[in-house]
């Protein structure tokens, strides 16, 4: 299992608690982005490409605290940007852990170690380090765009592991991923002692300077991930929802729940979601009251929504489906007992991946060409 009971069961509490009371667009996580700017130029990424100005920016320790407050969600995510550049970062985790939030600390881990070497944090039950892995050292080098990433992050681990604190892995697949090599990449963050996995499929992000490496087809994602989840080894474990899990594998279809993950940044409350940009609120109220839901999701017909099946907007969905009824729950006993889910039709798809071309340039679509990778450091990002 790659999450605790007591946070499970935080968040059972919190979810029913919101049902009982008839709330149906309640948060669950809370995407805090407290600067846009990293050390890294990661091609899929559309946050450095903001203008200087911009990435200079930061949120306060206090508006962190404001916007955790107002939209009272059990669990707060911080990515970026790369949060472990923010001068405040220690502050701004400690206020949330004294608050009782479960924080996920999204990090390249490039500084990882020389924080905790530091002493900057301490571990505790309500902080994990979800560390940006992108597969393979092969692989996740050419994600990132830097050669030695892989190995900086794996030593970050490992630091982190054998000090006590919680760590979690963050994996975003693209088109042409290769799902033979997501598996040995199972196998070797299972290895460095992780707690959990999380994976997501990559979509479509309009400031993202890679655009053709995203996954566009429902089929194909579910194919690939059919492929990655099924036959499954029991040693892998993962941290996200089981059911969310069997929805990428095309074993169950869940329709978006956008609010469920609600993103606050240097702009304010983001709608609907942070794949779209559809302007800001100024409060979580706003935010809640006034998007039109019901104009996002497969549902709805709008073409930005019809091939995605991000975690951001799919997870609170299977979440709340645990929780909405008995067979939500006895379906999610079920996926946790029985998780192999042996499928010879997959099995034979791998093996036959095998035998196809793979690597990284294939694995993005060879849509980085020209842009060699760069040696590792700690320099700022600062786009134009």
């Amino acid at each position: 299992m790659g999450v605790p009971i007591s946070q499970m069961w935080t968040v059972a509490s919190y979810v029913l608690k919101q049902r009982l009371k008839g709330n149906r667009h309640y948060p669950l996580v809370l995407m805090l982005e407290p600067l846009f700017r990293c050390n890294l130029a990661c091609a899929g990424c559309g946050k450095i490409q903001y203008p200087a100005h911009i990435l200079k920016r930061q949120l306060t320790p206090e508006e962190c605290f404001k916007a955790v407050e107002e939209c009272g969600a059990p669990m707060v995510s911080i990515p970026g940007g790369e949060p472990l550049l923010h001068a405040q970062i220690g502050e701004i985790v400690e206020g949330l852990v004294a608050r009782k939030k479960y924080v996920y600390l999204c990090t390249n881990a490039l500084l990882l170690k020389k924080k905790l070497e530091e002493g900057l944090f301490q571990p505790s039950k309500y902080l994990s380090f979800s560390v940006h892995m992108d597969g393979q050292e092969e692989h996740h080098d050419f994600a990132v765009c830097r050669e030695g990433t892989f190995k900086i992050a794996s030593e970050a681990i490992r630091m982190a592991v054998g000090q006590g604190f919680r760590v979690t892995t963050n994996t975003t697949l693209f088109d042409g991923a290769d799902p033979n090599s997501v598996r040995a990449f199972f196998d070797e963050m299972m290895d460095l002692g992780v707690e959990g996995m999380m994976v997501s499929p990559g979509y479509a992000y309009p400031k993202a300077a890679d655009q053709k490496g995203f996954l566009r087809e429902r089929k194909k994602t579910h194919e690939l991930f059919e492929m990655i989840f099924s036959n499954r080894k029991r040693r892998w474990k993962f941290n996200q929802s089981v059911l969310y899990i069997e929805h990428l594998m095309g074993m169950r279809h869940y329709e978006c729940t956008p609010w469920g993950m609600p993103t606050y940044n240097l702009f304010g409350w983001q709608k609907p979601c942070y794949l779209l940009q559809d302007g800001y609120a100024d409060t979580f109220e706003e935010l809640i009251k006034e998007t039109k839901w019901e104009n996002f999701g497969q549902a709805s017909g709008n073409p930005a929504c019809q091939q995605c099946m991000v975690h951001s907007g799919y997870e609170s969905s299977a979440v709340n489906h645990t929780f909405a009824s008995f067979g939500g729950m006895f379906a999610t006993l079920k996926a946790m007992v029985f998780n192999t889910y042996a499928n010879p039709t997959a099995q034979r798809r791998l093996d036959e991946e095998k035998t196809m071309p793979h690597g990284p340039l294939v694995h993005l679509g060879l849509t980085v060409e020209g842009k060699p990778m760069g040696k590792p450091s700690n320099e700022v990002v600062h786009a134009a």
